[in-house]
């Protein structure tokens, strides 16, 4: 059994909420509590923010804690809800909707799969699935995340249109689906929009599969916008940006990425295959992660997704500027 309980604090990638690892007595086991349930918690040990403490005591109200004691013997009727208390764990990046995906690619295909074979698997699978699907399919996701610790989500959000391509009445219907799913379940969202307009280096057009992700600078600040009015009453929740890839924006695009941000963080698949990193010498002359250094103004709001194919020199200057 894992519980939650989350604090008032400010988002931040460690946001504390409370992991409950199930070490029970069997006479624990009797009467299961869970934070919305009780008006305290003993732990004999917790992680807190100065360090490891025994003996704590948390005051829940809500399902959040608003106080905690430390050095406390457990007061006789006190509920416990495990033997270790531990901050919950950020998902810096999701694709929720692909939770429905599982088990389709798992089939043994020609021995020349990969990644981009895959990525065809996906698009047809996105054929089908409306906004109740995909809501769903999202609250599922986001349950499970929390079943495992997950307590807070960066959901990296492209399926924006319908399955023709064709904007829905409203723009963010999708986006709006996924703060939904978010707070039915509770879990902390950072919702990033991306901007996906190309499907290769150098603005190449758009491929058929695609047709759900598209956008152009105008539409992609409307939508950005939408997603902030859309999160006003989320708790804790974080709006950022998104540019897919290297391979679907342009440099001009790229540009306008910080500022559709604001104070939101800028999340960035980057040097996930070989071959990405192959067609990035041919249009640039440098590799995806030291063409995005040296164009980008990249610093500790960008988060570099996979960067899988990543020089060590590349990763210490990374490192150097603050970035994920």
């Amino acid at each position: 059994m894992v519980s939650q309980s989350r604090t008032r604090q400010p988002p931040s990638p460690n946001r504390s909420v409370v992991v409950c690892l199930d070490i029970l007595t069997e006479t624990d086991r009797r009467s299961p509590v869970t934070p919305a349930s009780a008006d305290s918690l003993w732990f004999a040990t917790a992680l807190l923010p100065d360090g490891w403490a025994r003996d704590v005591r948390l005051g829940v109200a809500g399902g959040r804690i608003v106080s905690v004691e430390t050095g406390v013997e457990r007061a006789q009727g006190e509920a416990v809800a495990g033997a270790v208390a531990l901050p919950g764990v950020a998902n810096v990046h999701s694709h929720a909707f692909q939770r429905a995906m599982a088990g389709l690619t798992e089939a043994r295909g020609p021995t020349d799969d990969d990644f981009w074979t895959w990525r065809e698997l996906m698009y047809r699978f996105l054929d089908r699935g409306g906004p109740d699907e995909i809501e769903a399919i999202t609250a599922l996701a986001f349950a499970e995340m929390l079943e495992g610790g997950f307590t807070r989500v960066a959901e990296f959000h492209y399926l924006h249109n319908d399955p023709s391509g064709a904007r829905y009445a409203d723009p963010a219907e999708i986006a709006g689906r996924i703060v939904a799913a978010a707070g039915a379940t509770g879990i902390a969202l950072t919702i990033l929009p991306v901007f996906y307009a190309h499907a290769g280096f150098g603005g190449q057009p758009p491929a058929h599969g695609q047709r759900r992700f598209i956008h152009d600078l105008d539409s992609f600040a409307d939508l950005v916008s939408r997603c902030r009015a859309l999160t006003a009453g989320l708790d804790d929740a974080v709006v950022g940006v998104a540019p897919h890839s290297l391979r679907a924006v342009t440099p001009d695009e790229l540009a306008a990425m910080p500022g559709l941000a604001g104070e939101g963080p800028v999340h960035i698949h980057v040097a996930e295959q070989t071959k990405e990193v192959d067609d990035c010498l041919a249009w640039s002359g440098a590799r995806p992660v030291e063409w995005l250094l040296a164009n980008a103004p990249v610093d500790a709001r960008w988060t570099l997704i996979h960067a899988t194919h990543v020089l060590d020199s590349e990763w210490r200057e990374v490192a150097a500027r603050g970035a994920v």
